[in-house]
């Protein structure tokens, strides 16, 4: 049985691949930035693909009598972002009263947002609560819950908050996806043949010290200038990986590279999850600001299935609403 979704703020696509992967089709994609949505096109002709501002994007009725399955996207993250000021809901980009706006439109039978770690911190608590409120008035039954992209076979920690809410019928089947099933590779272990393709000597050596999975990939913001591994302090932990952080590199290392390597933007996305396949279409920035600012498509697929047995009415055995690490509205 085919499901249909509506994603927002879909950016390079990880989440979307994700989803595609776990059974759903797409009925629209909205992406303000023009460089993503290429990105989207251009990997899925077929997709239909909205260039537009979330907050002036007005769904046809098309959507509305769609009888829509799931609602997903990652709204922008910078209002919660420790690298930021942590604005929360006074900051202008915060797009999650838009993304409510969306469900009491197409009522769909699922919903499914993320965010950066920071909205978890106890500042946002009350927050969080008040989008569970909201959700809850409208009929559904939801939890936030903080997963780590390492523990679904992707090679950087990347812990992101996820929202699930779902409606009545479908949330007591609803049942987190669990960690550990696919081991994460090391960087060495995932980058060692693009490290190589270029006939760099050192590759085996650097691949060999590179042992362990990759900090969160960072530096995806129009205001921080050009493409980089993010600031001092990621590129420190870079560094510990024999990665230099201070640009990102057109091409792999040559034969005679000395010195620590740096990442082209196609190895930044196979750290994202991203297949290969996957074309991120631009210039070297634009492309780059891309793939460090999407979801990682293995995580996306692990929750989307999650939601997917839910709403076809099976309940694999998975941690639960209501258990560890998550948050969940009193009395659900």
């Amino acid at each position: 049985m085919e499901l249909t979704s509506v994603e927002v703020c879909a950016g390079a696509g990880g989440q979307a691949l994700g989803l595609e992967q776990a059974g759903f089709s797409h009925a629209a994609l909205v992406e303000v930035d023009a460089h993503a949505c290429a990105t989207l096109r251009a990997n899925r002709p077929m997709w239909n693909v909205i260039e537009a501002d979330l907050r002036e994007w007005v769904p046809g009725p098309e959507l509305e009598r769609l009888g829509l399955d799931l609602l997903a996207g990652g709204v922008p993250c910078p209002p919660f972002s420790k690298a930021g000021k942590q604005l929360g809901h006074v900051d202008e980009r915060d797009l999650f009263p838009t993304a409510l706006a969306l469900v009491r439109k197409l009522r769909p039978r699922a919903v499914m947002l993320e965010n950066v770690r920071g909205l978890m911190d106890p500042v946002f608590s009350d927050y969080r609560a008040e989008i569970l409120s909201e959700l809850e008035a409208l009929g559904y039954r939801g939890e936030w819950r903080l997963l780590n992209a390492s523990d679904f076979g992707v090679p950087q920690l990347r812990p992101r908050a996820i929202l699930v809410a779902m409606q009545a019928e479908s949330a007591s089947r609803f049942a987190w996806p669990a960690p550990g099933a696919i081991a994460a590779p090391s960087v060495g272990t995932a980058l060692l043949d693009l490290m190589q393709a270029e006939g760099w000597q050192g590759a085996q050596e650097w691949a060999a010290k590179a042992s362990t999975v990759a900090p969160t990939l960072v530096g995806g913001s129009k205001k921080h200038g050009g493409p980089d591994l993010g600031p001092t302090r990621a590129r420190q932990a870079w560094a510990e990986l024999g990665v230099e952080g201070r640009t990102i590199a057109d091409s792999p290392p040559g034969v005679d590279h000395e010195g620590a390597p740096r990442l082209t933007v196609r190895m930044a996305a196979r750290i994202q999850g991203f297949p290969d396949d996957w074309e991120i279409v631009g210039r070297k920035t634009n492309a780059y600001r891309q793939v460090g600012n999407a979801f990682p498509p293995p995580v996306a697929r692990a929750v989307g299935a999650a939601i997917r047995d839910a709403l076809l009415g099976s309940s694999p055995e998975r941690a639960a609403f209501g258990c560890s690490h998550s948050e969940r509205l009193p009395g659900l």
